[in-house]
């Protein structure tokens, strides 16, 4: 973890110069004024929507916390918009234009799904499932498999709609 963090003021000033690289392109092709008004309307519409997305992963944590289910899905598309919102309001075309792309449904799922997995993947089963709620798991029939001889490739779904009870055990965690 420590060592990606090296690298975040290196990204930050690429993330500037590729903004200014972008900037001067579209300002080139559509004109200075033109390019300097979209990048003011883009900021303006970041910082409304801030709000808007703020309030709405409020109202989805409050609501799913109220009906004692799990928020974690909740706040991942909360946090997601928040992004998004945020990108937007950040000066800048490429920015921007990021930020649009995480407010539209389809790209905010998949990031969503993406920020879920990545969170799952380092907390423990049992916080993944207080923040998530139960996991959906493959099951494959026959004959248990060792670690060394399971295959990669994901099993099928065995009993579709039908809960199947069981424990997730994660090899090297305790």
């Amino acid at each position: 973890m420590r060592r990606g963090l090296r690298f975040v003021p290196l990204a930050l000033l690429g993330a500037v110069l590729l903004e200014l690289v972008v900037f001067v392109v579209v300002g080139r092709a559509v004109g200075f004024g033109s390019a300097l008004l979209a990048v003011f309307a883009l900021s303006l519409l970041g910082l409304v929507l801030l709000r808007r997305e703020g309030m709405r992963a409020w109202r989805g944590f409050k609501v799913s916390a109220q009906a004692g289910q799990p928020p974690g899905r909740q706040v991942t598309d909360g946090l997601v918009g928040l992004l998004g919102a945020l990108l937007l309001a950040l000066p800048g075309l490429l920015s921007g234009l990021v930020g649009v792309l995480l407010l539209v449904p389809p790209v905010r799922r998949l990031a969503r799904s993406g920020v879920q997995r990545a969170a799952e993947r380092r907390v423990s089963s049992m916080v993944a499932g207080d923040l998530f709620g139960p996991r959906r798991v493959r099951v494959r029939r026959g004959a248990p498999q060792s670690a060394d001889t399971a295959p990669v490739a994901e099993p099928t779904i065995v009993d579709e709609g039908r809960a199947i009870e069981g424990e997730i055990v994660e090899p090297g965690r305790n």
